[in-house]
């Protein structure tokens, strides 16, 4: 029996959700300053935000460097571990859109941290 409940324990701990709150403490001071930089470049680059169902999609303009992107996108999952992520790049060097998306909450999330900023650009971090 105690080994079902050790089981149960450890089973139930693989299955649980990380906070809907960013981990401060997931980028070391210059990984965040570099993340913050990006950020600033994202948010210039930004031409249209979309609300999705589960969260907010953003078209960005060829300003930013997919190499940045992909650059942004690696500090963000380490401090916002709950959040998808989907990069799309259209064809014929069409846009390329960025959804960042998620469980029950996220949507919500998004909008309190980058919708509200702005109509055509999210803030916060991004």
């Amino acid at each position: 029996m105690k080994h079902i409940a050790t089981f149960l324990l450890l089973a139930a701990a693989c299955f649980a959700q990380s906070p809907l709150a960013c981990n401060l403490k997931a980028l070391t001071p210059a990984e965040r300053q570099h993340h913050a930089a990006l950020g600033r470049k994202l948010r210039a680059a930004a031409a249209e935000v979309k609300e999705l169902p589960n969260g907010l999609s953003f078209r960005i303009s060829s300003s930013l460097r997919l190499t940045e992107l992909a650059d942004w996108v690696e500090a963000e999952r380490k401090c916002c571990p709950f959040l998808d992520f989907t990069v799309k790049l259209e064809c014929e060097g069409g846009p390329v859109e960025l959804a960042l998306t998620g469980r029950e909450g996220v949507k919500q999330f998004l909008l309190e941290e980058f919708g509200k900023k702005s109509a055509s650009a999210p803030g916060g971090e991004l």
